[in-house]
């Protein structure tokens, strides 16, 4: 039994990932999700946290780990049958990141590059599912947050919103939207002008965890439809 975890976040304006340059074989030298076996005496999710650490030295307070799922195709790895269970951990401005275990190097990549790659075991598919995992819970819950410094304007939330789901959206309507969900904000009472202009309101994270009437994620710009 394994895990694998997707760490993504957003620096520069881009939707990264943090990937691995694998260490040893297989796939000696390829780009890869970090992971690695459970332990006798952990669970699933103290793995996964610990392998953060371990192969990248990162983890962040706020950060978000949830589980996305299962892979257990026979050959998935070519040393004997393992079952591997996935997780997704979304973070805000992570800490500088440090190769470790069966890591030879670490590297943040934008996802959409990411995914072009030819990367170790079955991780284009877990990356994948990751992604979509993510951008789901944006719709459906307060994830977006995790990507934010502790206190945060609405302009910088929606463009976590606009970035993760590669889209623009309109200012207004979603100021309206983000501030009329019961405790999905909490204001600090407090203001900033580091997004230019007049000064912004902050808010922190409510207790809102689940949106009870999910938000539309919008069709990504210059996505085209298939015909039936």
């Amino acid at each position: 039994m394994a895990v694998d975890v997707a760490i993504l976040t957003i620096r520069r304006g881009e939707f990264e990932v943090l990937l691995i340059r694998r260490g040893k074989a297989p796939f000696e030298g390829r780009l890869a999700l970090p992971g690695g076996f459970l332990e006798v005496d952990e669970t699933l999710h103290q793995a996964a946290e610990r392998e953060l650490l371990e192969e990248t030295g990162t983890w962040a307070e706020g950060g978000r780990l949830e589980r996305v799922g299962v892979y257990s195709r026979p050959e998935r790895d070519p040393r004997r049958r393992v079952v591997s269970v996935s997780y997704v951990a979304m973070v805000p401005d992570p800490p500088r990141e440090k190769a470790g275990g069966d890591a030879a190097a670490t590297e943040w990549m934008p996802v959409d590059k990411a995914l072009g790659e030819q990367l170790a075991f079955d991780h284009w598919q877990i990356l994948s599912d990751a992604v979509e995992h993510a951008r789901q819970q944006l719709e459906r819950t307060n994830a977006a947050t995790a990507f934010c410094r502790e206190a945060f304007t609405v302009a910088e939330l929606r463009r976590v919103y606009e970035i993760v789901w590669q889209t623009p959206l309109d200012a207004g309507n979603f100021h309206r939207k983000v501030t009329r969900i019961e405790a999905f904000l909490e204001p600090t009472g407090e203001t900033t002008t580091r997004d230019g202009g007049r000064p912004a309101a902050l808010y922190r994270a409510g207790r809102t965890r689940r949106i009870q009437l999910p938000l539309a994620r919008p069709e990504p710009v210059g996505a085209k439809g298939t015909d039936a």
